[in-house]
């Protein structure tokens, strides 16, 4: 394949972020800017039944791979697409039966090693950008990370050595999986459940923003960019790469810590919404700035807590250490600061796995405005916050507060997934069966 391009966008030099995208025409809200099919992904394990690990489709009725009896598919066709991927795969499974365990970035890389190995020419997900032109900023990289490097490489060599000749030797295994790690993608469903990892050469060519005027979301293994914000000739084509609830300083901290790069973008150098993002609750006696300090790094730390919990403690005790965590910081934030916004979703997410629906919705209740003040419009974390609160509704008998979340949610994913998006066509149906 040659270089063809992407009709109404270019490749150039962007000035001090390197090489990135921008529009040689006009983009409306809405518009698909273009779409890029993965040049490599996974299902995650924990999706497997679930989904097809071919073509990621939801359903009930999937059959399974009749050797390794974990991958699922939809159809004889499905299986035979995914068979030059999965071959490998399902051999070390079977190989290692109950202790088949590598991560997720092991096993997207191990498939990446084979479609370079039958592919010599440009991808369809190669337009613009080469993978073997990812940036892995090895230079950059601290001990911890370069230790998480080598323990990848080692469980490639452990699950997969005896099943792919000649692997790639470990300097080049170090530069890809650090290539891997700053330029791979999350594939999510529609209330933002985690259902695998991809690599998207083009998708990867823009830079960042932490008021990005496109958004990425996913159809099977496909990746679309659509305007969120209307684009102009000449005008650079912006994604965001992390999480944009909080405030400035956090966000400077996470891309520099995972991407090595300070952002210098317009919502960085304002910071016109932390102020919002930081409310203090209003108190006879207002809190000195210490106080303040010393709740954020707790704020930090009991977040850095729950998220190595999740491994280890049972659903009710991460449900006391939310609440706990909301009781303290609540003394001193606001309901609507981002860091009490933060712990009310894990423990929204705790109550929806042990099926307390009334938690979950009481919880959602207090997460879902605030969300759509500090996120930028067309946000998929705040669309899927409605969408799970529709959902609640609807389950437990309150079709009109339903009807309406639902609604809500379905305004944004118009314009983020694309009106012809079957995620947007099970909303509409589900509105309609309320009718």
């Amino acid at each position: 394949m040659k270089n063809e391009g992407i009709e109404g966008t270019e490749r150039f030099l962007s000035p001090d972020k390197g090489r990135g995208l921008r529009a040689l025409r006009d983009f409306a809200v809405g518009e698909l800017v273009f779409a890029c099919p993965a040049y490599s992904y996974v299902l995650t394990v924990n999706e497997r039944g679930a989904h097809c690990e071919h073509c990621f489709t939801r359903r009930e009725d999937l059959f399974k791979c009749g050797k390794c009896k974990q991958a699922y598919y939809c159809n004889v066709d499905c299986q035979r697409g995914d068979w030059p991927m999965h071959k490998l795969e399902c051999v070390a499974m079977c190989t290692h039966g109950e202790n088949w365990c590598p991560s997720e970035t092991v096993r997207l890389v191990s498939r990446i090693i084979m479609k370079q190995r039958v592919t010599t020419e440009r991808t369809p997900s190669e337009r613009l950008l080469l993978l073997k032109e990812f940036e892995s900023h090895l230079d950059k990289m601290d001990s911890e990370k370069d230790e998480m490097n080598q323990a990848d490489i080692a469980a490639l060599h452990y699950f997969y050595s005896k099943h792919i000749s000649d692997l790639p030797d470990d300097q080049e295994l170090t530069e890809l999986f650090a290539q891997v790690n700053c330029n791979g993608f999350t594939i999510e469903d529609e209330e933002l459940s985690h259902l695998g990892s991809a690599v998207f050469p083009d998708v990867a060519l823009m830079n960042h923003s932490c008021s990005p005027n496109v958004i990425v979301t996913y159809k099977g293994t496909v990746a679309e960019v659509r305007a969120v914000q209307e684009i102009n000739p000449g005008e650079e084509i912006f994604n965001s790469y992390i999480d944009l609830l909080y405030p400035t300083e956090d966000r400077k901290e996470r891309l520099l810590d995972s991407y090595f790069f300070g952002c210098q973008c317009t919502e960085c150098t304002t910071k016109s919404k932390d102020k919002a993002k930081m409310e203090i609750r209003k108190l006879s006696s207002p809190p000195e700035p210490e106080e303040i300090k010393s709740m954020v790094h707790y704020a930090k730390n009991v977040i850095e807590e729950f998220r190595k919990a999740k491994h280890y403690k049972t659903p009710s005790e991460l449900l006391e250490m939310c609440e706990l965590s909301l009781e303290k910081m609540g003394a001193i934030f606001a309901d609507t600061n981002v860091y009490m916004l933060h712990m009310m979703y894990q423990a929204m997410g705790v109550c929806l796995y042990m099926q307390d629906w009334d938690g979950a919705m009481s919880y959602g209740e207090k997460i879902v405005y605030p969300y759509s003040v500090h996120y930028p419009p067309y946000s998929l974390n705040v669309a899927s916050m409605y969408l799970k609160l529709g959902r609640l509704y609807l389950g437990l008998e309150k079709k009109t507060q339903g009807v309406k979340a639902l609604k809500k949610a379905l305004a944004i994913m118009e314009i983020a997934h694309g009106k012809d998006h079957h995620y947007v066509a099970e909303v509409k149906r589900e509105i309609e069966e309320q009718k």
